[in-house]
């Protein structure tokens, strides 16, 4: 092969893989994103409705997880105890029904219970009225309690770990 030729050669091969990569190069990586689309959601929340049982305050149902987060569904029918977690910030938004959110103050009649601070009341805390599309964001460590109007709340909920965690390697 002349001197020529080979230049020419090279430049070729190089332009070649400046605009064509190596396929393993081009190769996106999985998308980890989590989906669930509105009748997904309608479907878990009429499920939730049948399967609730008489005794229940309320039932929980996970939407979608990439850890060490969850998103849910939480169907309730009946007010549970106040609670405070101590290592996670709560996000909630609220998809159908009505309620009552009482947050901040104190815990009355409190207990530890894993990762929670659970209690009767939440004393001197904040009294908000709960309707779908209301969004409420809770840090760690406050206390709070969800009243039920009209007979249920359903809420969707993610619980995220404070300080949030360092990513797996």
């Amino acid at each position: 092969m002349t001197k020529h030729r080979l230049d020419t050669f090279r430049c070729l091969v190089l332009a070649f893989a400046f605009f064509f990569p190596v396929a393993a190069h081009a190769q996106t990586p999985p998308d980890p994103t989590r989906f669930a689309n509105s009748a997904e959601v309608r479907a878990v929340i009429a499920q939730m409705a049948h399967d609730i049982k008489p005794a229940e305050d309320m039932v929980y149902h996970p939407l979608l997880t990439a850890a060490p987060y969850t998103v849910a569904v939480e169907y309730w029918v009946r007010p549970k105890q106040a609670a405070a977690h101590l290592t996670e910030a709560e996000l909630v938004y609220v998809l159908e029904g009505s309620g009552t959110l009482v947050s901040g103050g104190t815990l009355a009649n409190a207990h530890h219970w894993y990762g929670e601070t659970n209690g009767g009341d939440v004393v001197g805390g904040k009294t908000r009225p709960l309707k779908p599309g209301d969004v409420v964001l809770v840090p760690e460590g406050v206390p709070h309690w969800f009243g039920i109007d009209g007979g249920k709340l359903v809420m969707l909920t993610l619980h995220m770990p404070r300080p949030v965690p360092a990513p797996a390697d």
